[in-house]
């Protein structure tokens, strides 16, 4: 079928397969990679699920190595910077995207601490997907947390899972499986980084 709208201002005909393949692209704008073209054969969810699959699997670089040790400086940075023990922003990180600076979570999250959008943007990150940014945006949102609640690790790792207003709440770690498994795991990569 070949609608078309006409848009009311300056009476000009846009067809349906325009505005598709405009949403398609400002969506494409949002994602680490570029998607594979759009397939007539096959649905937008599809389409989509299959980006997003083809992101999650993707090698993090042509040289793990190269990428693994600019996680680790700027991890030693960001520890100096924000007076975070680097063990727990690796900690953090591994919980929340297993080092994969292309992470993209269900909820939108993205890159190596899992950062939202407008989490980011509020932290001063400019690209959500430059390994600097993110951990440099995720370390200083995780000593937010700490100072928030006064040091006290739990709670601040609740509030990075969960958010704030949730710990708030809540009176203390919300009643969230996530949450209580995030502070688990993160608690116990932390104490083997740590050793």
């Amino acid at each position: 079928m070949n609608f078309e709208i006409k848009h009311r201002k300056d009476r000009k005909m846009l067809k349906v397969s325009d505005i598709l393949q405009q949403k398609i692209q400002e969506i494409q704008s949002r994602l680490p990679v570029r998607m594979k073209a759009f397939n007539n054969s096959r649905n937008f969810k599809q389409v989509m699920m299959n980006a997003v699959n083809d992101i999650s699997k993707q090698p993090v670089g042509k040289n793990q190595d190269d990428i693994m040790k600019a996680i680790d400086k700027n991890i030693a940075d960001a520890s100096k910077k924000y007076d975070l023990e680097a063990a727990l922003i690796k900690a953090v990180m591994k919980q929340e995207s297993a080092f994969n600076p292309n992470a993209l979570s269900k909820a939108g999250a993205r890159g190596l601490m899992q950062l939202m959008p407008g989490t980011a943007k509020i932290l001063g990150v400019e690209d959500i997907w430059d390994i600097r940014q993110n951990i440099d945006g995720g370390a200083m949102y995780l000593r937010d947390m700490l100072y928030a609640y006064d040091s006290n690790l739990e709670l601040a790792l609740a509030a990075y899972n969960a958010g704030p207003g949730n710990v708030e709440k809540y009176g203390g770690v919300p009643p969230f499986n996530e949450t209580k498994d995030f502070i688990k795991k993160v608690m116990q990569y932390y104490n083997e980084y740590k050793n």
